[in-house]
């Protein structure tokens, strides 16, 4: 076994759903360590905090994104302490967390990090797509009266040029932003730019509640699927690019995709 550190900075991914799924060596980790903290203002868990407590056996101090982003607390409490930071999918996808990992580092505190499922990869596993055709990732957030981000609309376009698969991300500020929502703002985005990328006939894939017993994946044209109920969120969407013939029979398959798309396939 590796020597135990008294003092250092761990950061530990919960993965997507709920505490089972935790690795086992993250899980070593985290009872190990003096003081735990989470956020989960980056991505949300379908368990509350006190099932991962119990699962520990610790006392979980949930933080603010302020004192995340500040890192302050931690980073003190790091340089005489085993300190840990829980968050939801893998931690190191956040930039934030890089930040804070690069900070420690240049403080003398020892680091390591327990990597955790990501939406990134297990949305791709979810529907059968291959993860190496996904392009840049986009956040679809609320829009407020003076406030409506269209760089969603561009990140799609760039990515769709290229052939590739567009994974979004849905705003968990307030609510969850639902899938139904999230195609809403995608054709209002269309009206606004114009840009040709984004109709009612535009093949999307909608998957909720990744990782747990109730998973969902399903695919469709945005006519079909935006008067669809998918249940509980948390929810993603994913616009494929070009599809390989397995990722076709993968969608239909798997996610029930129009039989047609079968006809798209490069």
């Amino acid at each position: 076994m590796p020597p135990y550190i008294p003092f250092m900075l761990s950061f530990i991914g919960l993965g997507l759903w709920d505490e089972r799924d935790i690795t086992i060596k993250a899980l070593e980790e985290a009872r190990k360590c003096d003081k735990v903290y989470a956020e989960f203002y980056t991505s949300k868990m379908g368990v509350e905090t006190e099932k991962i407590e119990r699962m520990i056996g610790k006392k979980i101090t949930v933080l603010e994104r302020e004192e995340v982003e500040d890192g302050e607390k931690l980073l003190e409490e790091a340089e005489k302490l085993h300190v840990c930071l829980l968050t939801a999918g893998d931690p190191m996808a956040a930039t934030t967390h890089v930040d804070l990992r690069i900070r420690a580092i240049e403080r003398g505190i020892k680091t390591k990090v327990y990597h955790g499922i990501s939406i990134v990869s297990a949305s791709a596993s979810l529907l059968g797509l291959q993860i190496y055709k996904f392009g840049r990732v986009a956040s679809i957030v609320k829009p407020s009266e003076n406030y409506f981000p269209l760089s969603p609309y561009d990140v799609i376009k760039e990515n769709t040029m290229a052939g590739m698969h567009s994974l979004l991300l849905l705003d968990i500020s307030d609510e969850c932003m639902e899938a139904n929502e999230a195609m809403e703002l995608l054709l209002e985005m269309e009206k606004r730019k114009k840009g040709g990328i984004i109709t009612t006939d535009t093949l999307v894939a909608v998957v909720a509640r990744v990782s747990s017993d109730d998973a969902l994946a399903r695919a469709g044209y945005i006519k079909d699927l935006i008067k669809e109920d998918f249940g509980r969120t948390p929810h993603s969407l994913i616009i494929p690019g070009k599809l390989h013939f397995m990722e076709a029979k993968a969608l239909v398959t798997i996610a029930k995709a129009p039989k047609e798309i079968m006809n798209l396939v490069i």
